[in-house]
């Protein structure tokens, strides 16, 4: 029998969701708007609303920038809680 790794899609839920969910989550703590975000991040607003809507793929670097601005590591906007 093989050891099977259990992913967040197979558990319903996609590593896009997670972002998102942790985004909107750290962006609130910190009362900030999708546009104080994009300018802390150097992003656009609405490149941020696209993130948090699941609307837009991210790449490695923008997941940087934002995790910096919201003053947390990269791996934990991608952490499921």
């Amino acid at each position: 029998m093989r050891n099977v790794i259990s992913s967040p899609q197979s558990a319903g839920f996609t590593v896009r969701a997670i972002l998102a969910t942790n985004i909107v989550m750290l962006r609130e703590q910190k009362e900030w708007s999708q546009e104080m975000l994009g300018f802390e991040c150097g992003l656009h607003r609405t490149f941020i609303a696209h993130v948090e809507r699941q609307a837009r793929n991210i790449s490695i670097d923008n997941i940087e920038k934002i995790a910096t601005a919201l003053g947390v590591e990269p791996y934990q906007l991608l952490k499921s809680t």
